[in-house]
């Protein structure tokens, strides 16, 4: 079975690995539902406890839909997170984000219809929203901890400004943000105040997006309406850069004995015991030989000799595209706003 870490100060013990599920219905072309549900039961039976969805997550069907179907008389065996906030298509307002406190109730009901469940264990805001105080957004989530609909409250995405001030309405169980060996923004200022507050740190797109896995190698690979096709990090001299540094990273890979996913899991894994990274996949196979990172050990000299392959800001290309950036948060005032 796998280890057990505890996320923070304030939320579960889950599993060293948990699953991302977004891949299996948005975002990276059309999924297997069938395939999707039985990798879901058999990360159960491994021993996977956290497992991560979105409200946003229905390119080609509802993943919460999917999610709930296949946690279906496994409930109680499971820390269920999904995440709120981001609403993608512009509403007659404007609004492609929405932190309002009647906004979060909706947003919640409507997800505990759809993952066919009474209570959602960790209830992430997936984007804060620029236009309403952070605190208006957390206390309205901390309004449904009270009632028993929500069992943590936590932020994906955010400053450590954001963090601070989230912190002073309500404990947050955790942080999710993209971390990996090729994006490591979150070592200035995120994770370490996450550490100083006892906050749980889960990364997502530990895996690159499945390029540190190896799972492809030119855009041609890739389905015509994968979203990787409009990240900078995958197109032209950018990903001729990358693909380069990859070339080492495998090299290493094979003579520690260990497929590229699993090295770039064991790195993370190795950045501390308060991180639980969200590797995603759709297929058993990918999911057996992800958790199988758990058991890999890496000693100081291939730690660093990792760190100097891949320093902070070493990956070619930005981790977005500009208008995705554009959502990520930029706050950085610590202090709440002047009535």
């Amino acid at each position: 079975m796998l280890p057990q870490r505890q996320l923070g100060a304030h939320g579960p013990r889950v599993a060293a690995l948990g699953l991302g599920c977004m891949g299996m219905t948005s975002f990276y072309g059309p999924g297997d539902r069938e395939e999707s549900v039985a990798t879901i039961q058999r990360a159960i039976d491994l021993g996977v406890t956290l497992f991560d969805t979105a409200d946003v997550y229905n390119e080609h069907m509802s993943n919460e839909e999917l999610v709930g179907a296949a946690l279906a008389g496994r409930r109680d065996q499971v820390i269920l997170a999904t995440k709120f906030g981001h609403t993608y298509e512009r509403r007659p307002d404007g609004r492609r984000l929405d932190g309002r406190a009647e906004y979060v109730r909706w947003a919640c009901e409507a997800s505990l219809r759809r993952l066919d469940t009474d209570y959602i264990d960790l209830y992430y805001l997936h984007r804060p929203d620029p236009a309403v105080p952070i605190e208006e957004t957390i206390g309205a989530m901390a309004g449904l901890v009270a009632e028993g609909k929500i069992r943590y409250v936590g932020l994906s995405e955010v400053t450590a400004q954001t963090l601070r001030r989230a912190q002073r309405v309500h404990p947050i169980a955790a942080v999710q943000t993209e971390y990996s060996l090729w994006t490591r923004d979150v070592e200035d200022e995120i994770l370490p105040a996450c550490r100083e507050l006892g906050v749980g740190f889960v990364p997502y797109s530990p895996l690159g997006r499945g390029f540190l896995a190896e799972r492809f190698t030119s855009l041609d690979e890739l389905s015509e309406d994968d979203w990787r096709r409009e990240v900078p990090r995958f197109q032209g001299e950018n990903l001729r850069r990358n693909l380069d540094l990859r070339a080492e990273f495998n090299q290493i890979a094979a003579g520690l004995g260990c497929r590229p996913a699993q090295l770039a899991l064991a790195w993370v894994l190795a950045r501390g015991d308060d991180l639980v990274p969200i590797p995603g996949t759709r297929r058993r196979g990918y999911l057996e030989e992800n958790l199988a990172a758990a058991a890999v050990r890496l000693s100081a000299a291939d730690l660093a000799r990792l760190d100097g392959l891949f320093p902070p800001g070493a990956a070619a290309g930005a981790r977005y595209p500009d208008y995705a950036m554009a959502w990520v948060d930029q706050n950085t005032s610590d202090a709440p706003p002047q009535p």
